[in-house]
């Protein structure tokens, strides 16, 4: 692309931005990134704040981060110490609605990685950012650049597709992507530039029904005319998975069993019964979808114990404290 056209297109992806982008956006309004930071997170550390937006969107739509879980999840958390310093079950019940609970792990598990090697806060380069637990490529990159000013470009499912798209790349392979990012990247503002970049992604150059007529990078795309072949649609499919779920009263206590599994560590769920035994009360089915499985969860209310692990037994009112999975949350609605 020659000088004059790189020029013409991050005019046109800024001016796009400044006019239709996503600009009051919490993490995009943090100490330093804005000239009037949000009133609810002037004391939140720039790169700490963009942190924890980028690791809650990883798999959660922004709508649901913004209203729901960022300024409670900082209001008890407001630092990288209090973090590290919390237990454990504080976090996860934090997390809880956001699922994926491996992220939360990971927040806290670099946290305190950052206390002991970092003087508690968040390393400033890319290489660093990725020694961190859960940190890959995009997401050092953008607290790289949201968080401390930095002038690097990045690659995720929104910027992939833009890309894709822009040089009709059916098939793009990590290396392809990253080096187009980092040619086209806007040296001179690449905050605003990336968060247009998101913001496109987002809303105009989407997965299906790409609204191409309203896109300001139309002029420089070489695959507007047949974007949904760009990059080419993947198959998914979720594995079907039967679960029989159970549960013992003893008086008005509950019985759970706190898991050591690495898909749900550290959260309340109820027994996953081997076999049903003829004594165990049906309660209920319902549907769950979790990673790649397709689930259909059977509730029961065992006479006994079925299981040689602890379980541990609270009141309705005790539940409401702890760190749940979600399949947890919907069996015991049949309670």
């Amino acid at each position: 692309m020659s000088p004059k056209r790189m020029n013409d297109f991050h005019q046109s992806l800024l001016e796009w931005y400044y006019k239709f982008g996503r600009l009051d956006l919490p993490w995009r309004n943090l100490p330093t990134q804005s000239s009037t930071p949000h009133p609810s997170l002037t004391h939140i550390n720039r790169a700490y704040g963009v942190y924890i937006s980028e690791i809650m969107l990883q798999q959660t739509q922004v709508s649901v981060v913004m209203e729901r879980f960022y300024f409670p999840f900082l209001s008890l958390f407001p630092t990288l110490t209090s973090l590290a310093n919390a237990k454990e079950e504080e976090v996860l019940k934090a997390w809880q609605g956001l699922g994926y609970y491996s992220r939360a792990r990971n927040l806290q598990k670099s946290a305190k990685t950052c206390l002991e090697h970092f003087g508690g806060i968040l390393p400033r380069s890319v290489n660093e950012l990725k020694t961190l637990s859960g940190i890959g490529d995009y997401t050092a990159g953008a607290i790289a650049c949201f968080g401390y000013g930095e002038a690097v470009s990045f690659v995720d499912g929104n910027i992939a597709r833009i890309l894709s798209r822009l040089f009709a790349t059916p098939s793009p392979t990590p290396h392809f992507l990253k080096a187009k990012a980092q040619e086209l990247l806007n040296l001179q503002n690449p905050f605003d530039h990336n968060q247009a970049l998101l913001d496109i992604g987002a809303t105009i150059c989407t997965p299906k029904s790409p609204s191409c007529l309203f896109c300001p990078l139309q002029d420089f795309c070489l695959g507007k005319d047949k974007p949904t072949l760009y990059p080419t649609p993947k198959k998914s499919s979720l594995t079907p998975l039967k679960l029989y779920l159970g549960f013992v009263k003893v008086g008005d206590k509950i019985s759970l069993l706190k898991s050591t599994q690495k898909l749900y560590h550290g959260l309340y769920n109820p027994i996953v019964l081997e076999e049903v035994s003829e004594e165990a009360e049906l309660l209920g089915k319902f549907s769950h979808h979790y990673t790649r499985y397709k689930i259909e969860a059977f509730v029961y209310l065992c006479p006994t114990i079925p299981t040689e692990e602890k379980l541990e037994f609270f009141t309705l009112q005790e539940i409401e404290s702890l760190p749940l999975s979600n399949l947890c949350k919907k069996a015991l609605r049949w309670i």
